[in-house]
């Protein structure tokens, strides 16, 4: 799975308007906190951050795919104890940063 489907086009004040665009604030501002340990979801959640101030049901749609992701990046695949395994690596040149 990935944190957004490659041909997704959003597009700004296309679609149904979804009906709590405080919440969609809120959550997507979560996010971008969490792009500090999780990079992978960097271009998503920039993307996503691009229709804060009128936000539609698609956008909220790809908003929790977001959050799908991160919670279960692997869906699980560990049969021992059903728990995510996940890692990264970021590197400036050739000196790894985190």
């Amino acid at each position: 799975m990935t944190p957004m489907i490659s041909s997704l086009r959003l597009i700004a004040n296309v679609g149904t308007p979804f009906e709590n665009p405080t919440l969609y604030r809120s959550i997507v501002g979560g996010l971008q906190y969490a792009t500090i340990t999780r990079p992978d979801i960097s271009f998503s959640v920039n993307k996503l951050s691009q229709f804060m101030s009128n936000p539609c049901q698609e956008h909220w749609v790809a908003v929790k795919r977001v959050l799908r992701y991160l919670a279960d990046s692997d869906w699980a695949s560990d049969l021992d104890d059903r728990k995510s395994t996940t890692g990264f690596c970021v590197y400036y040149g050739s000196n790894l940063v985190s």
